[in-house]
């Protein structure tokens, strides 16, 4: 059975950095690409970053280009976001996703999420 758990979510002010992980269980984690996708208050899905398996290439939306960095540890089936310089708007709920996410398809498969509030 395939398991995403994220963490490392909280209160931060703006300006202020965060890093979520995401541990994975139940699939050959180094084979696949992984994400993070992102839900804030009244809105939809929306992909943040994607991690490819093997070339290892990193993509990112526009909201989260030079402020976020998505990593993995595919010896220990971690998935990580480095969140920095946060704003107000980056207030979600954050998910790991097993897959590429993109602008136009978010994986069905996620975790259950870790809530990430920019307030001060």
């Amino acid at each position: 059975e395939v398991q995403l758990v994220e963490s490392g979510g909280g209160l931060v002010q703006p300006g202020g950095s965060l890093k979520l992980s995401c541990t994975a269980s139940g699939f050959r984690f180094a084979d696949y690409a992984m994400s993070w996708v992102r839900q804030a208050p009244g809105s939809g899905l929306e992909w943040v970053a994607a991690h490819n398996a093997g070339s290892g290439s990193r993509y990112y939306a526009d909201s989260a280009e030079g402020r976020f960095t998505i990593s993995r540890d595919n010896v220990k089936n971690i998935l990580y976001l480095q969140l920095d310089s946060l704003k107000t708007e980056d207030t979600a709920m954050y998910y790991c996703a097993k897959d590429r996410a993109s602008a136009v398809w978010i994986p069905p498969l996620r975790g259950q999420g870790t809530q990430v509030t920019v307030s001060s």
